[in-house]
């Protein structure tokens, strides 16, 4: 099954310095049929304004990836972890038995990210965070950060969960092939660009969930930069 959830119909938090769109239930946003995919729990679309951020708070037992598209994002937490992640990297943080962090803005302009939350299969890890590079440049799609068995001799950053993180950025007119394995489900969304997926239109930050056994021919209309989560059903 594939559902296409139009950025328009995302559940929606505003204030003077964040811009956050929710493709599942989160915060004040509640709707029963969008309380996750699988292991996947949130995935949020954050507009950062210049100079400002998320304050120290607390987290425990949820593995949090964040994937920049626009600008930096700068991380602190109580393990004295400290670091930056650009446009087209990522971080993971393993909050595990508790971590407390927070995450700001320090470039001259908007910084765009999603965060993105991913539910262990183990609980009480030790908690932890780490940030890699990843170019941008290249075919088809890479995996930035994975606990799947598959992915255990790459470079991906790894995760606490049978499930991945992929990106990739594809040239308009060029189609990619991705299989979603029985028992697996998948969350796809077009950082930037527009594309048919099995013949669905999904634009630019629009959401599709995908469940069940099925391959997915993305097709990108216009150049792309996409991200996928295949997470464990």
């Amino acid at each position: 099954m594939i559902e296409t959830r139009p950025f328009a119909t995302l559940g929606a938090f505003r204030n003077d310095w964040l811009d956050s769109k929710h493709h599942f239930s989160f915060g004040h946003y509640r709707d029963p049929a969008r309380m996750g995919l699988g292991k996947l729990r949130v995935w949020n679309d954050d507009e950062i304004a210049a100079g400002t951020g998320f304050d120290p708070h607390p987290h425990r037992d949820m593995e949090i990836i964040t994937y920049v598209f626009e600008g930096s994002i700068t991380h602190r937490d109580s393990l004295g972890n400290e670091g930056r992640t650009d446009a087209g990297d990522v971080q993971v943080m393993h909050a595990g038995t508790g971590i407390t962090h927070a995450e700001y803005n320090r470039e001259p302009g908007l910084t765009r990210l999603f965060q993105i939350w991913i539910i262990p299969d183990r609980m009480g890890v030790a908690p932890g965070w780490a940030t890699r590079q990843f170019p941008r440049a290249g075919a088809g799609l890479k995996v930035l950060a994975s606990g799947r068995p598959q992915d255990a001799n790459t470079d991906a950053l790894p995760l606490n969960a049978n499930a991945a993180l992929l990106s990739g950025t594809i040239p308009a007119g060029e189609t990619v092939r991705y299989h979603v394995a029985p028992g697996r489900a998948a969350y796809l969304v077009p950082a930037s660009g527009r594309l048919t997926v099995n013949g669905k239109a999904v634009n630019t930050r629009d959401g599709l969930a995908i469940t069940a056994d099925t391959t997915l021919d993305i097709h990108a209309d216009e150049t792309t930069e996409l991200v996928l989560a295949d997470v464990s059903a």
